[in-house]
């Protein structure tokens, strides 16, 4: 089931662009990272699950980039971008081939049942 996006012509055309380019750096970035690496995080600083989900990678021995967002009292409205691009409501945001996998605790899981590395090997 698709997820519900405000359609286009719901916006009027004068704030369209507005809408189009807001916080388009960070999302520029964090679209170039998912397409040039097999694993991404997306997270900030001072979060403990981005913490758990890098040190996960890191005893499975999977290498992964990392691209951190400010920290809990900055840079909120540009990770909300990426929070509205993904539909992921929290960090981090882990990415495998391109996929959004989920968080931390989706990732453990994956880990843990051999998924994370066939999906590595496809």
């Amino acid at each position: 089931m698709p997820r519900p996006i405000l359609d286009e012509a719901a916006i009027h055309p004068a704030i369209q662009q507005k809408i189009a380019s807001l916080h388009s750096d960070v999302l520029g970035e964090a679209q170039a990272a998912v397409a040039q690496h097999a694993v991404v995080v997306l997270g900030m600083a001072r979060n403990p699950f981005v913490a758990r989900a890098r040190k996960a990678l890191d005893r499975a021995a999977v290498p992964h980039e990392y691209r951190g967002y400010g920290g809990y009292l900055s840079q909120w409205r540009r990770r909300n971008a990426l929070k509205m691009w993904t539909g992921w409501p929290t960090f981090p945001m882990v990415f495998v081939r391109g996929v959004l996998v989920g968080g931390a605790d989706e990732l453990q899981r994956l880990i843990d049942s051999g998924e994370l590395q066939t999906r590595l090997r496809c």
